[in-house]
């Protein structure tokens, strides 16, 4: 799923949603020593265990909806935003602010990288972003589409 983007040379990335942490992990694997890490998990179970689990001084594990992302950011843009939220199945006012907040968060060259088990939320990414790459990943378990988000205009 990061293969699309360069986490090495990112500054900052957020990530939406990080349950029990499977990409987080693999985000904090792939940045550099100074880079800046916001993971956004409202269940605070969750958000606890990635605490404890995940003492690095780059991770900041915030318990709040990522629609409020901005707050956090203190002016700094991301140059990645990640999420694996079940875009499909959240109610259509969440979806549109999520991806709202993604989009004004970004740094101007941004990505945000979305996981998607089907194909139905590529429009509605084009619509929030202008540009949309993707690659479907079949070995992926359930088979899923990987969408890179970026401002086309």
């Amino acid at each position: 799923m990061l293969d699309f983007v360069d986490l090495g040379d990112a500054r900052c990335v957020v990530e939406m949603g990080a349950g029990t942490g499977p990409h987080t992990r693999e985000i904090l694997a792939r940045l550099g020593p100074d880079a800046r890490f916001l993971a956004f998990e409202i269940d605070p179970v969750l958000a606890d265990g990635l605490r404890r689990e995940l003492d690095d001084p780059r991770l900041e594990v915030i318990t709040d909806s990522a629609e409020r992302v901005e707050r956090y950011l203190g002016g700094q843009r991301a140059d990645v935003v990640v999420s694996a939220l079940p875009f499909t199945s959240l109610p259509e006012q969440v979806r549109k602010g999520l991806l709202r907040a993604a989009r004004e968060s970004l740094a101007e060259d941004g990505t945000m990288l979305v996981l998607q088990y089907s194909p139905f939320m590529k429009p509605k990414l084009e619509r929030a972003f202008g540009t949309v790459d993707w690659r479907f990943m079949p070995l992926n378990v359930p088979p899923a589409f990987l969408f890179a988000c970026r401002d086309g205009e």
